[in-house]
């Protein structure tokens, strides 16, 4: 029979939140935030960028040995010095290609360094964001902002920008150099500059879009993908494999669209430049060849414009691929700004400046919690889950909340840890106001015993004590022991140091549970929150269950989303909820004798045995 007395309240409503939406530009202020990242290695940074005047030096230098070579030694026909001239031109050779090498090195280290940074800075203020943050947000969406959004801004961005800023002074430079040889043959040149422009402006401002839609599809890919693999399990019990991969094979469809649409205005680009190339240095040399015939150039400086036409024109078809990628980190950039524009709970700080050192003083031990007409919506436009809410809970009472699905049980629950702030009426911790108190303060008095279990792929020992710093061996053991878990923990191989394999799936669910159970405890809080422990486990394992919350029932103050009889009947007061509003409260003798609401809910319990 089912259990009307349980079942977890209203929920904020998850699923794939919307992508924002494609926009034209980047956000200066990710831009401006990356570069800071910089600073700690300008060093390398000033390295790369002090050899960029060598690198123009030796590119300058090259086209014009050439001509001395030609006009100098080979149309004359002398032989003098051409072994030192041949000499010179293959110093500045390797002189360039060093040069470049030592940018390239010195600068990319620099970028992978704060790429580095970057990536740990990320992870940090995603495990600082609020809880109800994770309820509306698919974990593959965030998972694509800390790995493919970071990856698109280390291999094209710190990598594309940084050579093509060498490359546009490299180019000025070499523009500079054809205008002191040949003016006549660089306006030529620069007939052709407008129509570069308008190409490479159009498509980029394509390719910048194409590939903003591109990584939205594949976020939200990410995300369903993630979803699927994590329920895998109930995809195959239900035999939904076909729908789910329909469903997916529609993202990667929208995927392979949208980046073949950033292909084709890659590849367009990059065709039109070549073209545009090739016809340049035909007017070039059509052009020259006819100076030359007139005595007014030389071959020297037709050769010389040649070879420095070709090495102007080779960057300039690297822009293209250059532009590509970083319109690719430009889309990343926009997504992974999304990061740093989401509240963290770093204001904590802020609020324990504001509290008084009395305050301070009232929050060092659990006293009472009060609420005083809460009423809750977890959006601004979404129904009250609960409504004029008033209840007090004081050190050593134990309070068991009771209500059918969607009553509002679990939303008190969150509202104590704080998961939630944007509550009406008042709550208060110790005679302070809940939303002035900073989350780890918070922590510190509430542990909560979950009816959804997660165990990380590590030992029993981290899975209870979560490293904490007061969390040592014994005191882990400790905690095993308080919830009757030693004895199957001991049993295993290694005992503590036996190591959790899919969340746990190399335990029962009773076993997984009871490992949660000694995770709550081991926190040492004053106040244990039990929401509906004892579900979906086997009749053994409850018994060890229910004997642990006897157990906290004895010495901690509790709050509990009761399930079973015995557990409401041993409260010193029972909530009855329904609808987001307390209908009853009361003793369970109490509110039986008034033959109302709960007293039918009791009725329909399972009457199961007592242990």
């Amino acid at each position: 029979m089912s259990n009307p007395a349980t079942g977890s309240s209203t929920a904020p409503v998850t699923g794939h939140a919307p992508e924002p939406p494609v926009q034209a530009r980047i956000k200066w202020s990710a831009l401006t935030r990356f570069l800071g990242h910089f600073l700690p290695y300008r060093r390398q940074v000033i390295l790369g960028l002090c050899l960029i005047p060598v690198s123009v030096t030796f590119s300058i230098m090259f086209p014009w040995l050439i001509m001395q070579v030609i006009d100098e030694q080979l149309v004359p026909g002398r032989s003098e010095g051409l072994l030192l001239m041949c000499g010179a031109l293959a110093a500045v050779l390797v002189g360039n290609y060093i040069a470049d090498a030592v940018f390239s090195y010195s600068l990319q280290s620099a970028a992978q360094y704060a790429i580095r940074d970057i990536r740990g800075e990320m992870f940090r203020r995603v495990l600082q964001f609020p809880r109800h943050y994770f309820d509306r947000t698919p974990m593959g969406v965030t998972l694509t902002r800390l790995t493919s959004d970071l990856e698109a801004i280390s291999e094209s961005f710190a990598q594309g920008l940084l050579s093509m800023i060498r490359d546009v002074l490299v180019t000025l430079a070499l523009l500079v150099f054809l205008m002191f040889i040949s003016w006549k043959l660089t306006l030529v040149l620069l007939l052709i500059g407008p129509l570069i422009y308008y190409i490479t402006e159009v498509l980029r401002r394509r390719l910048r879009d194409s590939y903003l839609q591109a990584r939205v599809v594949l976020s939200e890919g990410t995300g369903y993908l993630q979803e699927c693999l994590s329920g895998i399990k109930t995809v195959q019990l239900y035999n939904a494999e076909a729908d789910v991969q329909q469903r997916y094979a529609t993202y990667t469809k929208d995927f392979y669209h949208a980046q073949s649409r950033s292909n084709l205005y890659d590849s367009s680009l990059y065709s039109l430049i070549e073209g545009i190339t090739t016809v340049s240095m035909g007017l070039i040399i059509w052009y020259g060849s006819k100076e030359i015939l007139a005595a007014s150039l030389t071959v020297g400086v037709l050769v010389g414009f040649i070879s420095t036409l070709d090495k102007i024109f080779v960057p300039i078809r690297d822009f293209t691929s250059q532009m590509a990628a970083i319109q690719r980190a430009f889309a990343a950039f926009d997504h992974i700004e999304d990061i740093y524009q989401q509240d963290t709970e770093s204001e904590d700080d802020v609020l324990i400046a504001r509290l008084s050192p009395a305050e301070q003083a009232q929050l060092l031990r659990f006293d009472s919690v009060v609420f005083e007409q809460v009423s809750f919506r977890y959006t601004q436009a979404g129904p009250y889950v609960l409504r004029g809410v008033s209840f007090s809970l004081n050190k050593g009472d134990k309070i068991a909340l009771v209500g059918s699905t969607g009553s509002g049980k679990s939303t008190i629950m969150r509202l104590l840890t704080r998961t939630y702030v944007n509550y009406e009426g008042s709550i208060k911790l110790n005679g302070v106001e809940l939303n002035r108190i900073p989350k780890p303060e918070v922590a510190k008095f509430f542990s909560l015993m979950q009816q959804e279990v997660f165990l990380f792929n590590e030992s029993i020992e981290f899975n209870i004590g979560l490293q904490r710093e007061t969390n040592e061996a014994d005191f882990v053991q400790s905690a095993a022991r308080y919830v009757y878990a030693d004895a199957f923990i001991e049993r295993l191989p290694g005992q503590y140091q036996f190591v959790l394999q899919g969340n746990g799936d190399n335990l029962s669910a009773g076993q997984a549970q009871l490992i949660a159970f000694a995770r709550a405890i081991a926190g040492g809080s004053e106040v244990v929150m039990l929401d509906e422990a004892t579900s979906s486990v086997d009749s053994v394992t409850e018994e060890l269950i229910q004997k642990a919350i006897d157990h906290v029932f004895e010495d901690k103050t509790v709050i509990a989303i009761a399930h079973r009889l015995s557990t409401i009947a041993h409260s010193d007061q029972i909530l009855v909820l329904d609808q987001g509003v307390i209908i009853e409260r009361g003793t369970h003798a109490a509110l039986m004798a008034e033959a109302g609401f709960y007293a039918n809910l009791v009725r329909h319990l399972d009457q199961e045995p007592e242990h």
